[in-house]
């Protein structure tokens, strides 16, 4: 990362750059700004503005950079007459620092453990096999994305954290909201203190009737003092918004990728050795990281001969820097054989995903599954997916297929 100060210049404003309505992406604008303009002004659907940032290695410097930090949706972008705290924020765990982040994680890294969840694959792939039955054994061509794309990762949260899956149909909508409040945000701040109750009564739920699960695991660190009440919301609250949604993203827009590369599917279905390496592949590939990461500066910072400076947003586009042709041969192609590769669709630095292992284990034994129950899973010849068209990131909100 250049560090040296450089006279400002001046910056013109883009729009956004998103993908084509009906497309994953990701943006075509990606790789003209990583060569021209690796540090852009975007104008955003909520009328902030903020830095964006394509290249791979300012991406990599910027999300573990301790000058940034990530605002809560109730703080940025500031509103006339409100000072940041004036009202409970929508603080998940990437919105916590300092010490209060560094106990939670402590708490949270067994149970995240690569050992934890290997433990867990039987009842993950258990959960697979529920919802796969009635599909198999159901209407063709099905909905692979309402019936098992969808449902099976939010069955995996609710089971590990806690959350009954019976109450989704209150909370989805709600996280769905928060998660896009990149261009809906008074929307996404609307719901801020409904998600904070509901997490609120789980906890008190939980000390009273102590279940196998992370929530009942937290209360018990706050009673003993080494963690404390809200830092448990926080985690309750990045599980709602973020635990699932991505992941569900992730596999639709797997799979539909897989069935749509001529061979790819049925290459993977029996080469399991190719897997392991092929997930990572898939999650370089996919670019459901499209700009969601939102950072603000706490300090100037200096980078290609532009300040951003204190108060500013940034946008570190893990997409992009996942294309990036200096770190990645021919970016732009899935290669499930690919060797090399330092993606970064985790992050970096003190705020890296702890559920990483446990993405990679859904996506593992998603596929998996596919494989042993639908060998022959093909797209539906006159049935097209409808997408989600409203959010940076996109996936197919239905996904027809035979087989």
């Amino acid at each position: 990362m250049n560090t040296t100060p450089e006279p400002d210049v001046d910056v013109p404003v883009i729009d956004l750059p998103l993908p084509p309505p009906g497309t994953m992406g990701p943006p075509e604008e990606y790789g003209r700004l990583r060569r021209e303009c690796p540090l852009a002004k975007v104008r955003l659907p909520i009328g902030a503005t903020a830095w964006y940032a394509t290249r791979y290695e300012d991406v990599k410097e910027l999300v573990a950079d301790s000058r940034l930090i990530r605002p809560s949706i109730t703080d940025w972008p500031p509103r006339p007459g409100r000072a940041p705290g004036d009202e409970p924020g929508l603080i998940t765990m990437m919105e916590l620092e300092g010490p209060r982040h560094a106990a939670l994680r402590r708490a949270l890294s067994e149970p995240f453990s690569v050992r934890s969840i290997r433990s867990r694959l039987p009842r993950i792939r258990q959960s697979a096999d529920r919802l796969l039955d009635p599909f198999v054994d159901g209407d063709r061509p099905g909905d692979l994305v309402g019936r098992f794309l969808e449902p099976f990762p939010i069955t995996v949260m609710c089971d590990l954290v806690g959350i009954p899956y019976e109450d989704s149909g209150y909370f989805l909508p709600r996280a769905d909201a928060a998660l896009g409040a990149l261009l809906t945000l008074e929307q996404g701040r609307g719901v801020t203190s409904q998600l904070r109750g509901y997490i609120t009564s789980l906890l008190d739920r939980r000390r009273c009737e102590p279940g196998d699960d992370m929530l009942t695991k937290l209360v018990s660190e706050c009673e003993h003092g080494t963690l404390d009440h809200e830092s448990a919301v926080s985690f309750g609250l990045s599980m709602l918004v973020a635990g699932y949604r991505t992941s569900t993203m992730f596999l639709a827009d797997a799979v539909l990728t897989l069935l749509t590369s001529p061979g790819e599917y049925a290459r993977l279905r029996d080469h399991r050795d190719l897997l392991p390496g092929a997930v990572e592949e898939l999650l370089r590939y996919l670019p459901v990281m499209n700009g969601v990461v939102v950072l603000q500066a706490v300090e100037d910072i200096e980078l290609h001969g532009r300040t951003i400076r204190a108060g500013d947003a940034v946008l570190p586009v893990l997409a992009a820097a996942n294309r990036d042709e200096s770190v990645f041969a021919d970016g732009d192609r899935l290669d499930l054989c690919r060797v090399d590769n330092p993606h970064l669709a985790f992050g970096r630095g003190a705020h890296n995903c702890v559920g990483s292992h446990l993405a990679r284990a859904q996506m593992t034994v998603c596929l998996e599954a596919l494989f042993d129950r639908l060998p022959q899973l093909r797209p539906a010849e006159d049935d097209h997916p409808v997408w989600e068209d409203e959010s940076p990131s996109r996936s197919p909100r239905t996904l027809p297929v035979s087989w």
